[in-house]
């Protein structure tokens, strides 16, 4: 049953970057940036395939539309490119918690401010618009790039849940969980924009 905690559309502005609501229309240009092959190195699911690609974001809209999930592409502004996607998930107003996840960009973008600002959108959402207490992320627990990016804004590790999932390829998977509280969120928002602004001066 859809909730009434996230009111649809929601478009969220940075700088450098645009969350827009997913649509059916983004999927030929948002399946273009998933096709080099090195994003999906350390990942269960390579969204490259067209097979895989199509069927997990369609799914994502009729997940919205069910309230329990709510995807995003990612415009960077100045191309006015679609160069990635990240969604809310695991969606709970009663406990006022939600996930942050699903979340890549393409290659290139790599090491700029773009994963920062778009953390720093979202979590700003979450904590000042939903008031949520708290905000959830979760890796492959061998994913180092995905596991550094949630540590580098600040997210504390809570543990592993071993043999959590089972992966499209039938193996079972660990995944390492973090988190970000209400009563955390003024250090962690200084903490990214301090990151966002030393990067701007050094890139």
């Amino acid at each position: 049953m859809k909730n009434n905690w996230i009111t649809h559309p929601i478009i969220l502005k940075g700088d450098q970057i645009t969350l827009l609501p997913l649509e059916k229309e983004h999927l030929a240009d948002l399946f273009l940036a998933a096709s080099n092959k090195e994003i999906w190195e350390l990942t269960s699911i390579n969204y490259s395939v067209d097979t895989i690609f199509y069927p997990n974001f369609n799914n994502a809209i009729e997940d919205r539309e069910k309230g329990t999930a709510y995807p995003f592409i990612i415009v960077h502004k100045t191309s006015n490119k679609i160069i990635g996607t990240t969604r809310f998930l695991e969606i709970n107003p009663n406990d006022k918690k939600i996930e942050i996840g699903v979340t890549w960009i393409m290659k290139e973008y790599w090491g700029t401010t773009v994963n920062l600002e778009c953390k720093l959108l979202l979590l700003d959402f979450c904590f000042e618009n939903l008031k949520t207490n708290r905000v959830q992320f979760r890796a492959k627990d061998n994913n180092t790039r995905s596991r550094k990016a949630i540590q580098k804004i600040g997210a504390t590790f809570e543990g592993i849940l071993r043999k959590d999932k089972i992966e499209p390829n039938g193996i079972a998977r660990n995944t390492a969980f973090y988190s970000i509280l209400d009563d955390e969120w003024e250090n962690v928002k200084q903490n990214i924009k301090k990151q966002i602004e030393k990067k701007r001066t050094t890139l």
